[in-house]
């Protein structure tokens, strides 16, 4: 069966996620408990479409023995796959988790240098995975040897085939991206703010900052806030979501399981309100489990009704 949605992680990683009973910085910190999973946003985000039954490919690099452990984990999850062998190995990225205070703190490796003619195999296979998909889901940082750019050329390719993209990056790969002129975006503030090279302090200012990426092209623009909700602005509505209670255990996870919600509403042809709905519930959820596990639909679901909606 052709998938209905590609993601794509090109620098993914080896999650290894540690707990201690309160994080001690400089010194001696002894370890309650680990566990280690497949990592990388567009991972995440076909992690949680499984969970969604809806069907999904996860593409990009990996490489060497923790490229192959990640490979096994995708299988045993059911997550169809489409990676591109390199030499080097795949990244750890390790995430602690200080129980006393429910803070994760994240160190990201770099990642393998990607040669060139990896890229040109990675992008003939996009050619043909892309016939028939609905949904193309790029996000994450860049490995080294990859053109920041690469946001764009995916986005046009998927445009090509009439496959609408959600675009979740930062920084100029997400700046170049927007060029690719994707059918949405989900930036947090942080990120949102540092595109506009300005702080947002109100409803207002990130309201207008969402119309002015509407106006290069974007159709949708949803804005991450944590635990202050979410900003859905498409051309003709704008809605405020505002999260039902939680308790916060792994904030690893909870946009990505926002962009996975997204698409699945994009598939089912869902208005905004129901969209925006669905992706803060899939976040809170998510964010509400341990280390990096997420959200499964029936969950999701349930909470539905528990999201505040503001129209603005």
């Amino acid at each position: 069966m052709k998938p209905s949605v590609i993601t794509v992680t090109l620098n993914p990683a080896l999650d290894k996620t540690v707990t201690l009973e309160e994080l001690q910085v400089g010194g001696l910190n002894r370890v309650q408990e680990i566990r280690i999973d497949p990592g990388g946003k567009g991972i995440n985000v076909a992690k949680v479409l499984r969970n969604f039954q809806v069907s999904v490919t996860a593409a990009g690099f990996v490489g060497g023995y923790n490229g192959q452990q990640l490979l096994g984990d995708l299988d045993k999850l059911g997550v169809q796959q489409a990676f591109i062998q390199v030499e080097g190995d795949t990244r750890t990225n390790l995430k602690i988790v200080d129980s006393s205070t429910s803070v994760t703190t994240e160190i990201n490796e770099r990642g393998s240098l990607i040669q060139e003619t990896d890229v040109l195999v990675f992008m003939k296979q996009m050619e043909s995975i892309l016939e028939g998909a609905e949904v193309l889901v790029l996000g994450g940082s860049l490995p080294p040897g990859i053109s920041v750019d690469i946001y764009r050329t995916l986005t046009e390719m998927a445009s090509r085939k009439n496959v609408k993209t959600i675009l979740d990056a930062d920084g100029e790969a997400l700046a170049l991206g927007l060029k690719g002129k994707p059918y949405a975006i989900k930036p947090n503030i942080h990120e949102l703010e540092q595109l506009m090279n300005r702080k947002l302090e109100s409803t207002q200012d990130i309201v207008q900052a969402c119309r002015s990426l509407l106006q290069e092209g974007i159709q949708l623009v949803i804005v991450s806030m944590g635990a202050d909700g979410a900003i859905f602005v498409s051309a003709n509505e704008v809605i405020k979501t505002s999260p039902f209670s939680i308790e916060p255990k792994s904030t690893v996870g909870a946009g990505d399981s926002m962009v996975a919600s997204i698409s699945a509403s994009i598939l089912a042809g869902h208005n905004l309100e129901q969209l925006a709905r669905w992706a803060t519930a899939a976040g809170s959820i998510t964010a509400s489990k341990e280390g990096t596990e997420v959200c499964c639909k029936d969950e999701v679901a349930k909470s539905l009704n528990l999201v505040g909606i503001d129209k603005h």
